[in-house]
């Protein structure tokens, strides 16, 4: 079984692909408000806390792509007879670039958007004692040189509650 801070990521993920739900959730709000927005495929969904820097130069992931990865666990104890009862702090990075940053700019929201209507359909129980409430914060980074001339990146942070034996 992999470690509790890998699963953790791994069930958000899971939710994103299954399905292609992340493209899928992009090309829907692409329709609905007239705009061209790029895809991001299942295979541009990864597990990996590599800064944009390191990212671009030895993974050469591709743009837009999403990052997860687990940042703190909490084992507050709360189910006495459970061995691990707390919290699992996932993010969800996501990462735009392009030509303009008018573009990276713009297309930010309407990924991250997508990413959390996801998540908001998806509360309740994730399987393997992790439970997801629905919460979450999302913080916008200004964008800056990179990438395909312009990087821009937000991060959507959700705990989810873990309860194992």
């Amino acid at each position: 079984m992999l470690p509790v801070t890998m699963l953790a990521s791994q069930k958000l993920a899971n939710l994103l692909t299954s399905n292609d739900a992340l493209e899928q959730q992009v090309a829907n709000i692409a329709a609905l408000t007239n705009v061209r927005i790029p895809p991001i495929t299942s295979q541009q969904i990864v597990l990996s806390s590599a800064s944009p820097d390191i990212g671009d130069k030895n993974i050469q992931l591709t743009y837009p792509r999403v990052c997860l990865y687990s940042t703190a666990v909490k084992n507050t104890h709360l189910e006495k007879f459970k061995s691990l009862s707390g919290t699992v702090s996932v993010i969800t990075e996501v990462w735009v670039s392009g030509n303009l940053v008018s573009d990276t700019d713009r297309w930010i929201h309407f990924y991250v958007e997508a990413v959390t209507e996801i998540y908001r359909q998806s509360v309740g129980d994730l399987n393997d004692g992790f439970y997801f409430s629905g919460a979450y914060d999302v913080q916008f980074q200004g964008p800056k040189a990179g990438g395909l001339g312009f990087a821009q990146s937000a991060k959507v942070t959700c705990t989810l509650n873990i309860s194992q034996n």
